[in-house]
């Protein structure tokens, strides 16, 4: 959620440009404060604005800060309002800080600091880290051992860095279940993705959970949980993460819609093996949150069908609370598109501490906390995704639970191959979604009904619909739309139906004519031969043929096109919508 920045100049240059530059590629993991503080002239300069970035460039425009050493934030607010007071960093004397994630028990702390006279300004748990950093400078300790005395303190989650008047060559960072890594090049730079550092630095180190580093003099020295020093691995930083750019799209959400064939070929290539997962497993528990949870739910046709095991799909950030029974010989499948969501790392954490299940992972960024706890891992090769509205991760994490369900199909591997050029055949005709979306944008409300495998891809083309466009929208399977949400339906609701011909198609088919009967504003997907056998006076747009076990993958791209055009039509913030990040990473 928050993201953080640090920079190191090693050759005496002002780093405010590049703490600037790394907030920017930030921006999509969502935000509603930005601040930055570097030491110059002796002492900590601080500037701070609520709401876009750009209220904090027009503020630097006009203010005289400079320095070799600094740190930059952009807030998701979790413990105070979104207020200039309340933006990140966070000063106390002689110690300016920037966090992300949640101080649990900082109500004690605080407490505990007011009695000895600290006064709090702001109403954030961030600001009892700057006051315990400061009290221990304060009684002598260097910036190291300062760490050392409050990371025991602290309970919760946070990736941390802090600079010093008192010690201005030192900026001090940590880690644990808050992503943070470590750029080395032509300055050190600190963030909370590698896509924030890549414009100065060529080469990543990655902190894992307990670990913190100590930049000084020009070196970066890293320390375990027991705070000794260790040592860590260089890695050099992808291509793809050092200039992300729009291109010729007016957003990277339709760049990104766009690049999800060529996403789908690269993960079906590179996934090819299960390296014996499946073996000895009786039950297969899959556990994600929001795009990747729906994606989870049309794994579990896929597996049950073709693998013939049992499989739940949890929710993760409901699951551990319910000390749930895990039972013998299951196989635990995490699908996280940052590989940092926490919700879904303390879910298959449970699991490893509860049980002796086997741990498979599903994630789009190498090197990321999911990848350390499981025991197999599977990336999808959709390359950095910078819209907040997940698009090419879910088809390619699609793309890789199908390699798995159809391992033992030749056929159904060989029709996945043939998916890319068929998306390719959607997109290449968007004038259709874009008559749709001229037709309900100015509607509140929608409706999405699917069965079978379309239901989970009809709560994605409502979630989708609410992310970027603000109107209300359910997705609903088709045969419970009489159990209720038949009620909503009306000549002014926009119901949106996903029948492509296969084996439900008939029921799909009654259930629209039961919409269609009530309300006139229907659309439905489907394909030729769907096309001839619905009523000549229902709305429909015709997609390509494909064999019915893949039309999850087919059917998702115009839902997102329709978002995307709804979006544009009321005048949303497509890449960055309101309240959203795109990587949570507190509960």
């Amino acid at each position: 959620m928050c993201g953080i920045v640090g920079v190191v100049g090693l050759s005496g240059n002002n780093v405010l440009d590049n703490i600037v530059t790394g907030l920017e590629k930030l921006e999509y993991r969502g935000y509603d404060s930005a601040g930055i503080a570097v030491i110059g002239g002796g002492r900590i300069q601080r500037l701070r604005a609520a709401g876009k970035l750009q209220n904090l460039k027009i503020k630097l425009e006009n203010a005289s800060i400079s320095g070799n050493i600094g740190i930059g934030h952009t807030r998701w607010a979790t413990h105070g309002k979104p207020t200039e007071n309340n933006a990140h960093p966070i000063v106390s004397g002689t110690v300016a800080v920037v966090h992300n994630g949640v101080v649990e028990n900082y109500r004690e702390l605080k407490f505990d600091l007011q009695k000895e006279g600290y006064v709090f300004e702001t109403d954030t748990d961030t600001e009892v880290i700057a006051h315990l950093l400061q009290k221990e400078i304060g009684n002598g300790c260097v910036p190291r051992h300062a760490f050392k005395n409050i990371l025991s303190l602290l309970e919760g989650s946070y990736a941390i860095a802090a600079i010093f008047e008192t010690f201005p060559n030192v900026m001090m960072v940590a880690r644990y279940k808050s992503p943070l890594a470590i750029g080395l090049g032509k300055n050190i730079c600190v963030g909370s993705d590698v896509g924030s550092i890549g414009c100065c630095c060529d080469e990543v180190v990655y902190l894992n959970d307990g670990e913190y580093a100590e930049i000084a003099d020009g070196e970066a020295s890293f320390f375990d949980k027991n705070f000794l020093q260790i040592n860590l691995d260089r890695q050099k930083i992808p291509a793809e993460f050092i200039n992300v750019e729009k291109g010729e799209y007016t957003h990277y959400m339709i760049k990104e819609i766009m690049e999800q064939p060529s996403a789908i070929r690269r993960t079906i290539l590179s996934n090819g093996t299960d390296y014996g997962m499946f073996e000895g497993v009786s039950r297969i528990l899959i556990l994600a949150c929001g795009t990747s949870y729906y994606a989870g739910m049309v794994a579990k046709y896929w597996f049950e069908k073709f693998l013939r095991i049992p499989t739940d799909v949890e929710i993760a950030s409901e699951y551990h609370y319910r000390s749930p029974v895990i039972g013998e010989n299951v196989l635990a499948i995490a699908i996280t598109q940052s590989g940092e969501t926490i919700d879904t790392l303390v879910a298959t954490e449970y699991v490893r501490r509860n049980s002796n299940s086997k741990i498979a992972a599903i994630a789009n960024v190498r090197n990321s906390a999911i990848g350390r706890i499981s025991d197999f891992i599977f990336y999808t090769e959709a390359g950095m995704e910078v819209g907040v509205a997940s698009t090419k991760t879910f088809t390619a994490q699609l793309a890789i639970l199908a390699s798995l369900a159809f391992r033992n199909c030749e056929y159904l591997i060989h029709e996945l191959q043939n998916l890319p050029p068929l998306c390719e055949e959607i997109l290449c005709s968007q004038g259709v979604i874009k008559d749709l979306a001229e037709k309900i944008y100015t509607a509140n409300s929608a409706i999405y009904l699917g069965r079978g495998s379309m239901y989970p891809i009809a709560l994605e083309g409502a979630l989708k619909l609410k992310e970027i466009s603000y109107v209300h929208a359910e997705g609903f399977a088709a045969g419970e739309m009489k159990h209720g949400p038949i009620a909503l339906i009306d000549d002014n609701m926009p119901v949106i139906c996903l029948c492509p011909h296969d084996d439900l198609f008939e029921k799909t088919a009654s259930n629209i004519q039961v919409a269609f009967a009530r309300g006139k504003n229907i659309t439905v997907f489907t394909d030729s031969a769907g096309y001839e056998l619905l009523p000549y006076e229902i709305s429909k747009i015709i997609l390509p043929r494909i064999t019915m076990e893949l039309t999850p993958a087919l059917y998702v791209i115009p839902l997102q096109l329709l978002a995307y055009y709804v979006a544009i039509l009321r005048g949303t913030d497509v890449d960055k919508p309101r309240n959203l990040a795109k990587s949570v990473t507190v509960e």
